[in-house]
């Protein structure tokens, strides 16, 4: 008799070494991150020696070289593991994709040097980044920052202030876009700085909605001085940088939208088999049926999208304009799935007693974070229709 109700999900995995890492990333999830998720998001804590766990057994630098303390696992592989954590708790899901984000600059546009040195400490060795783009009227337009870097013999000083940074203050290091030249996206240079650099501070946490484990600060930088060798690409080369983060980012958003999904989907089922209306399981009836086949149609659709997007990525291929679609979709998704999940529990939905509130609350978040959707749709349609006409 076939068996109802939440399963596993069946994972697309090429190699034996990838079904091994996905058993135990199962039993992380369940020994070390699930208890706990409810209680730290409602008490607003960060866990951070889950993260250190998650350094030391491989899973911080999974998509980056093995000669340098990576994973050497392809996207294919790494963003269904990230899903597999967001579906845990997105504070988590969430950090390790921003901490991937914040190691891609230094990994793909650093020297050899400067990846022997610093690379594997960050992706192996208990280290947490954090990524620094947007400022307080810098966000969608971001290549208008204001941050200013200015050059002092070998160094640099920075000064200025980013906004809307994950881990922002409590990280240890931090991948910053700041302005060295010209108005617009050719003057921009990024720098890897230190987290615990003089100069530089952080405002008190956000208060959010949602994700209230995972801090979210103002950064201050006021002259903070770092050397030239902390320069990560060519001078100008930053806006590049920057872009080539945030398509393999919004991968990373995609499946931490799908992860938060499932689960979403998977409280719906297993509460809707255990609660009985007029003498039977309210699964029964037609009405939740089709909302539950639709959230689960949804969910496989965007698991599907964003996993063409990493093989495209894995093959070398172009995929800004998939990246795109995939964190669009995925992340209006989450909203449409946990929004269902607590309809489909009804008044106990809306209470703190079932995660389907905390879900749809985080899920909100997603649409958001590197780059809105209506920044996607924008980006979509440039590849589509072409740039827009300026009179």
């Amino acid at each position: 008799m076939a068996e109802y109700g939440p399963q596993p999900v069946e994972r697309e995995l090429p190699t034996d070494e990838a079904r091994d890492l996905l058993g135990l990333v199962r039993d992380l999830v369940r020994r070390e991150i699930e208890p706990a998720a409810a209680d730290e998001e409602a008490a607003g804590t960060f866990p951070r020696d889950t993260f250190r766990l998650l350094s030391r057994s491989g899973l911080l630098g999974l998509p980056y070289p093995e000669e340098y303390g990576g994973g050497g696992q392809p996207y294919l592989v790494y963003l269904q593991i990230l899903e597999e954590l967001a579906g845990a708790r997105l504070t988590v899901g969430l950090g390790t994709s921003v901490h991937s984000l914040a190691c891609h600059g230094l990994a793909h546009f650093g020297s050899k040097e400067q990846r022997t040195e610093w690379l594997p400490d960050m992706l192996a060795g208990g280290l947490l980044g954090a990524y620094c783009l947007s400022e307080p009227s810098a966000g969608s337009d971001a290549a208008s920052l204001r941050t200013r870097a200015e050059r002092d013999g070998d160094d640099w000083v920075l000064n200025g202030t980013k906004a809307w940074i994950t881990h922002g203050g409590i990280a240890d290091f931090y991948t910053v876009l700041a302005r060295t030249g010209q108005d617009g996206p050719h003057g921009i240079t990024a720098f890897l700085v230190p987290g615990d650099a003089e100069g530089l501070s952080a405002a008190p946490p956000e208060h959010k909605m949602g994700l209230t484990g995972s801090p979210t600060a103002q950064l201050h930088f006021d002259g903070v001085r770092v050397p030239d060798s902390r320069r990560l690409g060519e001078e100008g080369q930053g806006f590049t940088l920057a872009l080539s983060s945030l398509d393999a980012g919004r991968l990373g958003i995609a499946a931490c939208a799908i992860g938060l999904a499932q689960a979403a989907l998977d409280a719906a089922l297993s509460y809707t088999a255990g609660r009985e209306q007029f003498g039977r399981p309210i699964a029964d009836f037609q009405g939740l049926r089709f909302m539950l086949a639709d959230m689960g149609t949804k969910i496989e659709a965007g698991r599907a999208l964003y996993l063409a997007a990493a093989r495209r990525h894995d093959a070398g291929l172009p995929y800004s304009r998939q990246a795109a679609m995939a964190k669009l979709f995925c992340t209006d998704t989450a909203m449409s799935v946990t929004t269902d999940a607590v309809q489909l529990l009804g008044g106990y939905g809306y209470t703190t007693d079932f995660p389907v509130e905390r879900y749809m609350r985080e899920a909100k978040v997603l649409q958001i974070v590197e780059g809105t959707n209506q920044i996607q749709r924008m980006v979509i349609a440039r590849h589509l229709a072409g740039p827009e006409s300026r009179s």
